[in-house]
């Protein structure tokens, strides 16, 4: 059954979802405030990179499946369910997230009402926001029209969210009656005919979920990094770890993979956020406590081993491979690189960097920080004394060693990520160093 449903903010998750509500055959309109924007997506124009994303935008647009504008009134009095996809960005005093774009949408939706709808948090927030957010749009629509308010958190990976979403591994709900939660599985009726399955839970628990679940997966990061650290000093390989924990299925294999740490929107901001919720209600979690700390340290290590390897790194060309958080996408947002160009630029060096699509968003980021970024990546090792890779990116793990060997002056080679192939580099008399690998 087609249904009419609008998409408030066209970022990542607004975007993305809204989108794959058109191909699942569902009416959408996305709307946001920002005027450029909006006209850059009805020309096909995304303000993100997500492989396969721009296809289905343009597709649907042309289609007439999926529109896109900046009213919110004539997208909450069109439609049949409103999801809420504004950002919950990281107060910076605090480290609670900042509600503030959430509740403008709760009072824009509350003046608009204009019939009984659903109002759907999809963005990440916490515990007691369904709560807040009913009384706002309570008050704001003076309680002429019914509606419901539900919590449906997003569980999508940047790089693959397209197929995320399409392809679920559940698809949570937290309602409080019978009539929302029919009209949610009729939205996801498309997903769930295919045998996708939906857990219907309340609002309160629905919002944890999301929280618990990225909070864990950085739990499993930090932990293996952790490892990484007790293996490099007793000569174990924590590839070889990882891989024996990961065979036992209560375990797993996937999130173990050691390397210089995690980054990105959701974990580092999802993890305060949780942080400060459990002091608010006096209630410490330890573990992620140590979670988060691990995982700063983390972020240290490139520069640490730069600095023991050459003593001074004034004057030194260092080549970065990898920008971006993780690959397949541009988001720079708390990335491990951003810690080692600021100690190479404070300590001196001359910083060659490259990724494929993330130096834009970097150069706005860092601004004026003294990098020289290159359009591939034989073009950074070029006279370089050694090369970090901090990015898993596929076109680093096909790369001529011999070719890098020529152009680099040095012969130290960093590895992030363990991803590289240590016996061929060494092969070549180079120098190779990983994360608790021997």
């Amino acid at each position: 059954m087609r249904m009419k449903v609008a998409f408030i903010g066209t970022g990542y998750v607004g975007l993305v979802t809204g989108t794959c509500m058109a191909e699942m055959g569902h009416e959408v309109i996305c709307v946001d405030i920002d005027a450029k924007k909006i006209a850059g997506l009805k020309k096909g124009i995304l303000p993100i990179y997500e492989p396969g994303l721009d296809v289905l935008v343009k597709k649907y647009y042309k289609q007439g499946t999926l529109a896109f504008t900046t009213s919110i009134c004539d997208a909450v009095q069109s439609s049949e369910v409103v999801f809420s996809a504004v950002g919950t960005p990281e107060h910076k005093a605090t480290g609670a997230a900042d509600l503030q774009y959430v509740r403008e949408v709760a009072r824009q939706f509350g003046q608009h009402l204009n019939g009984y709808k659903v109002f759907v948090n999809k963005s990440t927030v916490p515990v007691g926001t369904g709560e807040e957010v009913r009384q706002i749009i309570a008050t704001e629509s003076g309680r002429e029209y019914e509606f419901d308010v539900v919590s449906n958190p997003e569980f999508l990976r940047e790089g693959s969210a397209v197929k995320d979403f399409l392809e679920p591994d559940r698809i949570a709900i937290g309602v409080e009656n019978e009539r929302a939660r029919k009209v949610m599985e009729e939205v996801y009726e498309p997903l769930t005919s295919r045998g996708y399955p939906l857990f219907v839970t309340n609002i309160k628990s629905a919002e944890i979920i999301k929280y618990a679940s990225n909070s864990f997966l950085a739990t499993k990061i930090s932990f293996i990094n952790d490892i990484a650290n007790i293996c490099e000093l007793v000569g174990a390989d924590v590839k070889d770890v990882a891989r024996g924990m990961g065979l036992d299925n209560r375990i797993g294999p996937k999130f173990l993979r050691a390397g210089v740490g995690y980054g990105g929107a959701c974990f580092p901001k999802d993890v305060k956020a949780l942080l400060t919720t459990s002091k608010d209600l006096k209630r410490p979690l330890r573990i992620l406590e140590a979670v988060e700390a691990v995982n700063e340290d983390q972020k240290t290590i490139p520069f640490k081993v730069l600095k023991k390897h050459f003593k001074s790194l004034k004057g030194k060309t260092i080549a970065v491979w990898g920008l971006a958080f993780k690959p397949e996408t541009d988001d720079v947002r708390e990335a491990p690189s951003f810690v080692l160009l600021r100690s190479l630029a404070k300590a001196g060096a001359k910083i060659r960097a490259y990724d494929p699509v993330a130096i834009p968003n970097t150069k706005a980021y860092l601004g004026k920080l003294p990098v020289t970024y290159t359009k591939d990546a034989m073009l950074a090792v070029k006279g370089a004394d050694a090369v970090v890779l901090l990015t898993e990116w596929k076109e680093f793990q096909s790369v001529d060693w011999g070719q890098v060997k020529r152009a680099m002056k040095g012969d130290f080679v960093f590895d992030g990520r363990n991803i590289l192939p240590h016996a061929e580099i060494e092969s070549l008399g180079l120098i190779y160093k990983g994360i608790g690998t021997r």
